[in-house]
Formats: C-alpha cells, structure tokens, sequence
C-alpha cells in the first residue's frame, strides 16, 4: 500500500481536485439574498415560486405523515419532485429531499425513515440511486457539489453517511454495516494563519466496487478505491487503496489476507 496521509494528498491534487465544494456557512448567510431566496436555492435547487410552493406542500402534507397512507401518498407525491422514480419505491416518514430534481431512483427501492437525500450542488449531477437499493434509517446521501452513485442491490445500514465533494459510488451488491463514513472531501490545513475551516476544500471521490463488506463503524477516507468483494472489519480506518478480495481491519487499516488464498476456502 502507498502513503496516501492528508499532506501528500494535498501536494497530488489535480484540476479536478481543487472542484469547488458548497460551503454552507456561506450560502446561509449570503446578505446578497433573502431568506426566502436562500432557503430556495438551498433545500429546492431551483427558481421560481411555483417550484417553491409545490416543494412545500408535497413536503409538509406527507412527509412526516405515519402508517400506511403517509407510505402511499410519499409513494405517488415525491415523484413529483424527484428527477427520476422507478416502479415500487418505498419512502419512509421524514425522508428529507434536497435539489430533488437531482436525485434519480430506480425500481425496487426503500428508503427507510429519517433519510437524508442531499444533492446539493451548483454544477453537479446529484445522486443515482439504482435498482434493489435499501438505504436504511438516518442514513445520509450529502452533495457539496459532488455526486452519489449507489448502484444495484447495494444495501446500506442505519445511521451512515456518503459524502461527496467530487464523486463518491458504491458498488453493486455493496453491503455497508451501521455507522459507517464514506468522507468524499477533505479540507487542507498548510496554512497556520488561518483555522481549517477557513482553508481550501479539496475532493478527490471514492469508488467502493462490487460486492464490498464494510462493517460497522468503517470510515473510508477521500481518495480510496476498495477492490471488488473486499471485506473491512468494523471500526477500520481506510487511507489506502484495497485490493479485490482483500480483508482489511484496523486503525489505519491494514491488509490481513486475501479471500482467495484463505485455505479454509
């Protein structure tokens, strides 16, 4: 494995790297706009008054309605406001959608209550949700002007996040345990005249393959690509590349052998 630690990363950046990332503080409190406007540009993604009250009637009529008939009605008014929906999409209650028109869904899919779809962005694609997809309760999908690519039949457990300055996928057939971090972005921190959060934001994205394990509390960090049919043990740190049928663990987390040379197999 290579030295992939946070100062290479930032000497190694190309064009694409140095992508512009949403800086949220700043798209608050832009004194060049009203709130109303904000709050559009923010949650709806687009102009228009018309865009703005439908978005807030669909929302505060449905989403936090309960049981069966909050099930339907999300079920046949969130498309509305989605990009794209397929046949057979489950919403849970209190599913919050941002820039959805952005946000595209295949068929067969659940999202499950309390999720976050963030496709925030002033130039980007947003998020491509494919089919069999289950994305499990308080899960979070955040865009800063970056792209999520969830692909067939992945599953991902409660309370994940997928964040994405530049472009973050996740293979098909993925499974992601609980808790489990997939930080698309990173901030720089060259600088010691100014606090971190003030310095550059660089992305340079995530590919999780096919048929990947993450376990429980996993955090794969900007700039990682994990072979297909990997497995990472819970609460591993990912800052290096995995290769196909590896097994990973630890803090940073380390190869410890290889599925295909296991002699139980």
């Amino acid at each position: 494995m290579t030295d992939s630690s946070p100062s290479r990363n930032a000497t190694n950046e190309t064009a694409r790297d140095r992508r512009r990332i949403t800086v949220i503080q700043k798209e608050l409190f832009d004194p060049g706009r009203s709130r109303a406007a904000r709050y559009a540009q923010l949650v709806v993604g687009r102009p228009g008054l018309r865009t703005l009250v439908k978005y807030e009637l669909i929302v505060t009529l449905t989403s936090a309605l309960p049981g069966a008939l909050g099930l339907l009605l999300r079920s046949k008014l969130y498309p509305l406001l989605l990009g794209h929906v397929g046949r057979n999409v489950t919403f849970g209650a209190n599913v919050v959608l941002r820039h959805p028109h952005k946000i595209r869904i295949g068929d067969n899919v659940v999202v499950d209550d309390a999720c976050c779809l963030d496709a925030k962005g002033a130039d980007n694609r947003g998020i491509d949700i494919g089919n069999g997809v289950f994305i499990g309760r308080g899960t979070i999908l955040s865009c800063k002007n970056g792209d999520i690519v969830v692909d067939d039949h992945a599953n991902i457990g409660f309370n994940c996040e997928i964040f994405s300055g530049s472009r973050v996928r996740l293979g098909k057939h993925a499974l992601v345990a609980a808790y489990t971090y997939l930080v698309g972005g990173d901030h720089t921190f060259n600088r010691t005249d100014a606090p971190v959060l003030q310095q550059e934001r660089v992305a340079r994205g995530i590919e999780v393959d096919d048929n990947v394990w993450l376990g429980a509390h996993v955090v794969v960090a900007d700039g990682v690509t994990i072979g297909r049919d990997a497995i990472v043990g819970a609460g591993a740190v990912v800052r290096d590349e995995v290769p196909p049928f590896a097994i990973a663990a630890g803090v940073p987390a380390r190869i410890i052998r290889n599925r295909r040379s296991d002699p139980s197999r």
